[in-house]
């Protein structure tokens, strides 16, 4: 040890196994058994994947007009404006969804950003009297063109990733966050702004 720091022996004693070529067989009660081979652990952390970005909310049963689920709407991919809200969905807002940088940026100042938004967008709703607040179809497929496009500049959408849903069978394969933080909540101020543009207000 003499010369070495604790970082040094960690990593020396560190083996990477390729579970693609090695799968995991079975466990045992001191560690795994892959391929063929069985590895000693301390513990063992599952973190088999997740449904990331859409998987929570489409586990609700969210109906909007005529009855129709957010499931079915969002069938070949999620659209959102500004990954806020949905057309046909009146009054529901997203935190952090799909067509905001939600998992690309720190997930507390996102959900912070969002949660002042919303609560503000309700403020004024009150004051002037309105009770419902909807994307407008032209606003959203703007923004789903732009957070494509705005990825498009990127590796994001080459990668075998569960940004894009790899990870979930038969999930639609789409790349749902925005890439960039500083504008997208610019844009968001800016919309407000301009009276919620891109939103019809009843």
């Amino acid at each position: 040890m003499v010369g070495k720091s604790v970082l040094d022996v960690i990593v020396e004693n560190v083996e990477l196994v390729d579970a693609r070529e090695r799968a995991i067989q079975r466990m045992t009660p001191t560690g795994v058994v892959a391929g063929g081979r069985e590895f000693e652990l301390d513990c063992i952390v599952f973190a088999t994947g997740f449904d990331a970005m859409t998987g929570a909310v489409l586990g609700i049963d969210i109906r909007g007009r005529a009855g129709i689920t957010l499931k079915e709407k969002w069938d070949a991919g999620p659209r959102t404006y500004l990954g806020l809200c949905s057309v046909g969905f009146p009054n529901l807002f997203l935190i952090t969804g799909p067509g905001s940088p939600s998992v690309l940026t720190n997930m507390i100042v996102a959900i912070e950003q969002h949660v002042n938004w919303i609560t503000d967008c309700l403020d004024d709703m009150r004051r002037e009297g309105r009770a419902t607040i909807e994307a407008t179809e032209q606003a959203q497929d703007d923004w789903v063109d732009h957070v494509n496009a705005v990825a498009g500049m990127t590796l994001y959408p080459t990668c075998n990733s569960w940004y894009l849903g790899k990870n979930i069978p038969g999930k639609p394969q789409v790349f749902m966050p925005l890439i960039g933080f500083p504008p997208y909540a610019e844009k968001c101020a800016q919309v407000a702004a301009n009276g919620y543009q891109g939103f019809d207000l009843g």
